[in-house]
């Protein structure tokens, strides 16, 4: 039987805290020792939306093993989706919300796509 991932970080404020570590999470490279027990979060590697160099979202999945707060939209013990620019830590049926909303704007860019090409080519558009 293999042994459960656990990792060891630096705190703040209690010193080394070893902890469980999930099989979806990427690492701690980036890890900073003055970080405090309740700040300490487990990552999933970034899924990320970009156009043109400039990037518009980006998501992955989180846990605060530790996290104190009770809001879940600013993330929790329980595992969630990070997405910025939103700020917030969704739950699967607001991620698919999410996920449909996008789908919607898609197809309004779509339209404004061919409303554009119509323009060009010497219509008047809508």
């Amino acid at each position: 039987m293999t042994e459960p991932r656990t990792v060891t970080l630096p705190t703040a404020d209690a010193g080394d805290v070893v902890l469980p570590e999930p099989s979806w999470c990427a690492g701690h490279q980036l890890h900073d020792p003055e970080t405090l027990r309740v700040d300490l979060v487990h990552a999933g590697p970034a899924v990320d939306c970009s156009h043109l160099g400039t990037d518009l979202f980006s998501a992955e999945l989180v846990q605060s093993p530790y996290s104190e707060s009770t809001n879940p939209l600013l993330g929790g013990r329980t595992p969630g989706v990070s997405v910025w620019p939103i700020g917030r830590t969704l739950d699967p049926v607001q991620l698919y919300s999410l996920a449909a909303d996008l789908d919607r704007y898609a197809d309004q860019l779509r339209a404004l796509a061919d409303q554009l090409a119509t323009v060009l080519d010497g219509g008047e558009g809508r």
